[in-house]
């Protein structure tokens, strides 16, 4: 008999630390800067590591701490990187996978990991839909 998962953590500043936080979102974008595919894209874009990685440090302790602290638009600003395939956005999800596995902090990695995964089939379905209309999701009506 199949059994229902636990249910995913709240966000909350119990969930985890800020220097967690910070951990996984620097180890992840050290891996991400070393991946073949994912390194020339983010090079190509990033031109100020520390301040890129302070927002997201934002981002993820908004997602997973409920802080307040994120200002920004990141979907508008992938939307506009040329040449993305699924490939990348399925090597950018197995990396942070990877990286939130190394935590000693199984609830954070649950919730990081279904978070991710949210937001890299999200940018996928929006880039498809915006940049690549021949092969985006069919006009119905």
């Amino acid at each position: 008999m199949d059994t229902l998962p636990p249910p995913l953590p709240e966000a909350s500043p119990d969930l985890c630390t800020e220097a967690e936080v910070t951990r996984l979102v620097h180890d992840f974008y050290a891996r991400v800067r070393d991946e073949p595919r994912l390194g020339p894209v983010f090079t190509a874009h990033v031109q100020d590591w520390p301040t890129h990685l302070a927002q997201l440090v934002d981002f993820w302790s908004a997602l997973l701490r409920g802080t307040r602290r994120f200002q920004g638009s990141p979907m508008s600003k992938h939307m506009a990187i040329d040449d993305m395939d699924r490939d990348l956005f399925d090597r950018w999800l197995v990396l942070f996978r990877m990286t939130s596995a190394e935590s000693a902090n199984p609830d954070m990695q649950r919730l990081a990991d279904d978070i991710a995964a949210r937001i890299a089939d999200t940018f996928w379905k929006r880039y498809r839909m915006l940049r690549l209309p021949s092969i985006g999701l069919p006009i119905v009506g």
